[in-house]
């Protein structure tokens, strides 16, 4: 992104998503609000981010005009209701000329209604996830969702958190179970094709394919202890 023109983003939701996109946003000097309905979670926000925390409803009219969101460059919904982030977008487009809206898909089956309604960008975690799976890994193959199930094979998502022990970790310099395959890192709602010297981040997702016996012992390097 480029400092010289900063923008100014709305993030509708102040869960994971939201939060470290608001920290990269306002890192590359972007000019950032998150807005937040629940209370508790609103203010454990502002005491880390600040003023840029609002405790509000992002889908009534009434706190979308408090926001500013009439000069807002860019809005971005992301809460864990889909109907809510639908709403956001339009109101954000249609009542207040918002060009560009970007949203998070829980379920993909929403994802063709939300582009046909006019919704700038869709990001679906779970369509990302099922694409990789079908998608070619490093051995040429391609691996049927089918025969996961049949070689009692798990794919699992690892949270990679701020106290994680893998935080600034090469994927490479990771000590993984026996013939664990990383797939995928999540990152910001981005898939990233990981390599050996892929760097793990507070707030990364892991994506990983590994036998269901092991699932504890991956776990357990992500978190420091076996849940």
């Amino acid at each position: 992104m480029n400092r010289t023109n900063p923008m100014y983003v709305i993030i509708v939701g102040g869960g994971k998503v939201g939060y470290y996109l608001a920290k990269e946003l306002v890192q590359e000097g972007h000019e950032v609000l998150i807005m937040e309905k629940d209370r508790k979670t609103a203010e454990n926000l502002a005491e880390e981010l600040g003023d840029i925390v609002m405790h509000a409803d992002g889908c009534e009219i009434r706190s979308m005009t408090e926001a500013g969101m009439g000069r807002a460059n860019v809005v971005v919904a992301v809460t864990g209701d889909d109907e809510d982030n639908l709403v956001i977008c339009q109101m954000a487009k249609r009542q207040f000329g918002v060009q560009r809206t970007i949203t998070r898909v829980n379920d993909p089956k929403n994802e063709a209604l939300f582009r046909e309604l006019g919704i700038d960008q869709t990001v679906s975690s779970t369509r990302i996830i099922f694409n990789l799976i079908e998608q070619q890994i490093e051995t040429g193959q391609v691996i049927p969702l089918a025969a996961l199930k049949k070689g009692e094979i798990e794919v699992v998502e690892a949270d990679i958190t701020p106290d994680s022990p893998v935080v600034g970790t090469r994927i490479g310099q990771l000590d993984l179970p026996p013939n664990t395959l990383i797939i995928s890192v999540i990152r910001d709602d981005h898939a990233i094709i990981p390599h050996a010297d892929t760097k793990l981040r507070a707030g990364d997702s892991v994506i990983a394919m590994i036998k269901s016996e092991r699932e504890k012992e991956l776990r357990a390097v992500f978190a420091g202890s076996a849940k």
